[in-house]
Parts: structure tokens; C-alpha cells; sequence
């Protein structure tokens, strides 16, 4: 093989190397020619909205943002994984959240039926209108009335009381006041001999005997 022959089988050898190269390089242009209305038209969008925020924009802001940022990565990474743990939080409750918040809308809505917002609503503003007309010393004096008519309503709670009661609450049905008459001293030792008015005056007497306690 002489020189003219190796030089040959060298350029032919080079232009198959060269080859590829050159298709990479013709699909790199090809590629660029089709990127660069979309990359130019990329740069004039943000230009355009960077425009809009060109008043409120200051380079030192942001440098001062990112220096901010440096200062504080470990209170970022702890926020992160704070808002990583509530993610947590919420994926595991859903299923139970799913479940439970109808109900609960369910126990509103009852309550809600039954009056007892309203009656809630109502029950602020009496206590708002005490407010407004009671000082602080006077409910805490009605407050030390209230605990010592609780201990008269237990004192009334017992057998007896309620017994007594109950029989005084029967008294207006069985009297007619529209019968009464004057009655002198003659007219008291006639009513003497009626049974019941005996009874009625030893009652008196047991009342009038209770209500020496009443000096205290």
C-alpha cells in the first residue's frame, strides 16, 4: 500500500470519527434554533412581570432575605419538619375526621333542634345585663346569699319539710276565706267545740312554740 492509499484510508477513517460529531452538532443547532423563541419568549414574560413588582423590588431586600435565610437554616429545617409531622398528623387523622365530623354535625344540629343554642344565647345576655347593672362586690355578695339559701333549701329538703310543705300547699283548697266572720271572745269559746278547730289551735301552739327559733 503505497502513501496515497494511507492517506486515504486516514481521511476516510477521520470523516467516519468526524461523522457523528458533525450529526450532533447539526441536532445541538437544530435544537437551539427551536429553543430560542421559546427562551426569548420565556425572558419578555418575566421581564414584563418583574415590572410589576419593580416599585416594591429592592436588590438590598433580597440580599437581605438571603442572608436572613443563612442566619436561620436550622429554624427553616425545624419549621419543615414541624410542618412534616402536622402532614403526618393529618393523613393519619382523616380517616378518623371522616368518621367523627359527622357525627358532630349531627349532635349540633339536635342541639341546635332542641333550643339549646338559643337558650345559651339568651342565658349570655341575662349575664350580660347582670354585668351591667351588678358590681363585682355585689355578685360576690349575692354569691355568699345564694350558698346559704342552698343550705336553707337542704334544711327544706329533709322529710319532715317536705311533709310540712306539702300540707300548707293544700291549705287554700280546703279553706274559703269568703265564710269568715267577725268572731268575739263569746264567738271563739263556741268554736271551741268543733273538733277540727281544736286541732287547728294545737297546731298553732306547736307553730308558736318553732317560732321562738326565729330569734336566732
Amino acid at each position: 500500500m503505497n502513501n496515497e492509499e494511507l492517506i486515504l484510508n486516514k481521511l476516510d477513517r477521520l470523516e467516519q470519527e468526524i461523522a457523528p460529531m458533525a450529526d450532533s452538532a447539526r441536532s445541538i443547532q437544530e435544537l437551539r434554533e427551536d429553543l430560542t423563541p421559546r427562551v426569548n419568549e420565556a425572558v419578555k414574560a418575566l421581564i414584563e412581570e418583574l415590572a410589576d413588582v419593580e416599585a416594591d423590588f429592592q436588590l438590598e431586600d433580597l440580599l437581605y432575605l438571603i442572608k436572613k435565610s443563612l442566619r436561620n437554616v436550622r429554624n427553616l429545617t425545624y419549621s419543615l419538619d414541624q410542618l412534616k409531622n402536622l402532614i403526618d398528623f393529618v393523613i393519619t387523622a382523616e380517616p378518623l375526621l371522616k368518621s367523627t365530623v359527622p357525627q358532630i354535625i349531627y349532635a349540633l344540629d339536635e342541639l341546635e333542634q332542641k333550643g339549646v343554642f338559643n337558650l345559651l344565647t339568651r342565658s349570655l345576655e341575662v349575664i350580660k345585663k347582670i354585668a351591667e347593672t351588678y358590681t363585682a362586690e355585689d355578685m360576690e355578695q349575692i354569691g355568699d346569699g345564694l350558698v346559704k339559701l342552698i343550705g336553707v333549701a337542704k334544711k327544706l329538703s329533709t322529710p319532715e319539710a317536705i311533709t310540712f310543705l306539702d300540707n300548707a300547699a293544700e291549705l287554700p283548697a280546703k279553706i274559703d276565706l269568703s265564710q269568715a266572720k267577725e268572731t268575739g271572745a263569746f264567738g271563739m269559746l263556741w268554736a271551741m267545740g268543733n273538733k277540727e278547730v281544736k286541732e287547728g289551735l294545737g297546731v298553732l301552739l306547736q307553730l308558736t312554740k318553732g317560732l321562738a327559733a326565729l330569734k336566732g
